[in-house]
């Protein structure tokens, strides 16, 4: 209850000092108030928010799924067969350190179409999922696996019979962060071009026309499906993972 409270009060003053900002003209009436946003977003409607919203969301997903599908896949590798531990660990490295915008284009040009929506949402997944994994991994009990060791087993009997339940709060953690990353992967992929919908182009149609409550419209119809991606996977983690929310208290 205090957390929740904590939160609304956090939303309150965000609105109270953005309305404050436009009602003092800050940044030239470039911030518009709350309310013209909500009031544009009316007019607006179904018909402008529905087609886009889903479109990014679509991509999020998809990049979403590619992305930690990667990263957990190569997080057991290395449980497996820790020789690849520092190739998979250079590879998770190249992935957060390299500037992905400088990769869109190129993909955009090879592959075409949606795919460096897709592409992006799944990079910026990709590392903090694969540390997730490898941490969560190796955080299980180790008189469990000595006893899994004492019977004969080997790392394959540790892996799926110790260390993924001992991963899964790991796992989740980093999954919640990873879903809005692949939100903010799959608008940016939208920015570079090659497609005619989704919420990067009604933003960039917005920015263009100088329609300022309408881009701060789409900005705000990112930032919630930033935190509805956010708010699924924690629920998930909730119903999988009921021990954390015992522990917690």
């Amino acid at each position: 209850m205090k957390g929740r409270l904590a939160g609304l009060a956090g939303v309150l003053v965000l609105l109270v000092g953005w309305s404050a900002l436009a009602a003092f003209g800050v940044a030239g009436g470039t911030i518009p108030s709350p309310l013209r946003v909500v009031s544009t977003m009316f007019t607006d409607g179904w018909a402008l928010y529905g087609p886009n919203f889903a479109i990014t969301a679509r991509g999020a997903l998809l990049g979403f799924l590619w992305g930690n599908l990667l990263a957990l896949g190569l997080a057991v590798l290395v449980m497996l067969v820790p020789r690849v531990e520092p190739l998979a660990t250079q590879l998770a490295i190249l992935s957060y350190c390299t500037p992905l915008v400088a990769l869109g284009p190129i993909i955009l040009v090879v592959f075409g179409g949606r795919t460096p929506t897709v592409f992006l949402a799944a990079m910026y997944c990709f590392f903090t999922t694969m540390v997730g994994a490898v941490a969560g991994l190796r955080s299980a009990d180790s008189t469990s696996i000595d006893l899994i060791r004492a019977y004969g087993g080997g790392r394959w009997q540790e892996l799926y019979r110790v260390r993924a339940i001992a991963a899964l709060p790991s796992i989740f953690a980093a999954l919640k962060i990873a879903a809005p990353s692949a939100v903010l992967g799959a608008i940016i992929g939208e920015y570079l071009g090659g497609v005619d919908s989704g919420i990067g182009v009604a933003l960039t149609a917005a920015q263009t026309a100088y329609n300022v409550p309408r881009t701060w419209g789409m900005a705000l119809a990112a930032a919630a499906l930033a935190g509805l991606g956010y708010l699924l996977v924690a629920a998930l983690a909730r119903v999988v993972t009921p021990w954390t929310k015992e522990v917690a208290r």
